[in-house]
């Protein structure tokens, strides 16, 4: 390279992903292994993962930020839920205080790693702006989300071409989009579209959410009244995880409250929706799904906003199916249209799991739908290799976090001991296996063939139950499931 350094130094520990999983991941391991040095590699020009991607209209934590935040460093702002502004504000000022700067990479892609049995050593082709490079880590720790950035889930429409206003996906919103005073048709029902219709009624559209099947939507205060009380008695470190801990225990009872007892939790968010947009035929028909609580996702609305723009008349739901686009709009199966200048295609995300990154072992390719997965936190027949996948049903960093600590208890293990090398090895009598993310969602049936699979018992279980996972994971007996073999024993 002409004399100039490389982009990337080489470095023992290799963590793909700038996001809220890859800084955690960072931190911890300045904690627990500051004798290991380590590079942050994120294919974006900024920190943030997901929140440096979505930059639509109302775009916010669908989970208190007491519990999204980090127990290390303890959130000072006054709301719960909060803006991703906040969020990539919060994010640069752990990198700031941290100093995490000088360990981060941006620009940087990777496209291959091929494990070398050999050097005991992880072969890593990384895209950069000087051209392509190569770095030989001892561990990889994937901390690249689970779903695709550059590739939403495009359902095929019929009859684009015909429509005479503009489409947009929330993953790529542009800046230029003006929805004032127009006709803005939100088609999706999950979080992104019950974030988007209110707040496109303020910035003056006339919304309508075109839906498949309808949504659990539950209102949550936007601030926690506790917190201003910890905050008086407590100093700002112990008073944010009082307040996480609440939530987080708040998050695990209403879920195993919906899984314990569905009827009567279906009859206590169905009231509370009625009781929110005023009209019980509007959630019947609307509100009202045909599965259970938690079955798919439960979606929050801060303040209940979307329930207010709903009764206020400044949105309207239509629940169908759609035949086709047309030049003024949608049209549906039973013979309506549904009028707009601008449809948003909330339509779901499509999974891409440890970044879609081929991995290889001695140059023969893995395929991750015949792994393992060891605590959710590593994968069968890949040595040296850890990957970090949040909740579903809670905070994601709940989890995140759980994963960075269990990481490095490894990796302070092998370095202790001179293992060169730490891979699962699931018991062979392991057979009934399911895919590693458990929610009856679109995007995860879609997927369900390519996971990981997980076992009905730790450490090979990954549950959606925050309580039992995390208590499981933290206990992780490291002689349990995963073989130690050094420099100069044979891999496995």
């Amino acid at each position: 390279m002409n004399g100039v350094p490389p982009a990337v130094p080489d470095a023992d520990v290799l963590v793909v992903g700038a996001g809220l999983s890859g800084i955690d991941v960072a931190v911890r391991l300045g904690e627990k292994c500051p004798d290991l040095d380590y590079v942050v590699v994120e294919a974006r020009d900024d920190l943030g993962g997901t929140w440096d991607l979505f930059c639509y209209p109302g775009v916010r934590s669908d989970s208190d930020f007491f519990t999204l935040a980090y127990p290390f460093h303890p959130w000072r702002g006054r709301d719960a839920i909060v803006g991703g502004e906040q969020i990539r504000e919060y994010l640069h000022d752990v990198v700031r205080h941290y100093d995490l700067d000088r360990n981060i990479r941006y620009g940087v892609r990777v496209c291959s790693a091929d494990w070398q049995s050999e050097t005991a050593r992880w072969r890593v082709t990384l895209e950069t702006e000087a051209g392509e490079q190569v770095v030989t880590p001892r561990f990889v720790i994937m901390c690249t989300g689970y779903y695709d950035y550059a590739r939403p889930h495009d359902p095929v429409f019929a009859g684009l071409d015909a429509f005479d206003g503009r489409v947009v996906h929330p993953q790529f919103w542009p800046e230029d989009l003006d929805v004032d005073g127009r006709r803005v048709a939100v088609v999706g029902s999950g979080a992104t579209a019950i974030t988007l219709v209110p707040a496109l009624t303020e910035h003056g559209a006339r919304v309508t959410m075109v839906q498949r099947t309808p949504t659990y939507v539950v209102a949550q205060p936007r601030r926690d009244a506790v917190t201003d009380v910890a905050r008086r008695v407590l100093s700002p470190a112990r008073a944010h995880l009082v307040v996480a801990a609440k939530n987080a225990l708040r998050q695990w009872a209403f879920y195993r409250a919906c899984r314990r007892a569905p009827r009567q939790m279906r009859h206590v968010l169905r009231s509370q929706a009625v009781k929110a947009v005023g009209s019980a035929a509007v959630v019947d028909a609307h509100l009202a799904p045909d599965y259970d609580p938690w079955d798919q996702r439960v979606c929050i609305t801060p303040d209940g906003d979307f329930f207010a723009a709903l009764r206020r008349g400044e949105a309207t739901i239509v629940t169908g199916h759609i035949e086709r686009f047309v030049g003024d709009g949608l049209r549906m199966t039973d013979g309506t249209t549904v009028p707009a200048d601008v449809v948003v295609t909330a339509t779901g995300l499509r999974i891409s799991l440890l970044g879609d990154v081929p991995l290889f072992v001695d140059g023969r390719p893995v395929d991750l739908a015949r792994a393992v997965a060891y605590q959710g936190a590593m994968l069968s027949g890949l040595p040296n290799l850890g990957f970090v996948v949040g909740y579903l049903n809670a905070s994601w960093t709940l989890r995140a976090d759980a994963t960075a600590r269990l990481l490095t208890r490894v990796l302070r293990r092998l370095v202790d001991t001179g293992a060169a090398r730490v891979v699962p090895v699931p018991p062979e009598g392991l057979s009934e296996t399911a895919p590693m993310l458990q929610l009856d969602a679109g995007y995860l049936r879609r997927a369900a063939g390519l996971m990981p699979r997980i076992g009905p018992e730790y450490p090979w279980a990954y549950e959606q139950d925050v309580v039992r996972d995390r208590r499981a994971v933290a206990a992780a007996d490291l002689d349990d499931g995963l073989c130690w073999t050094s420099a100069d024993e044979p891999g496995r």
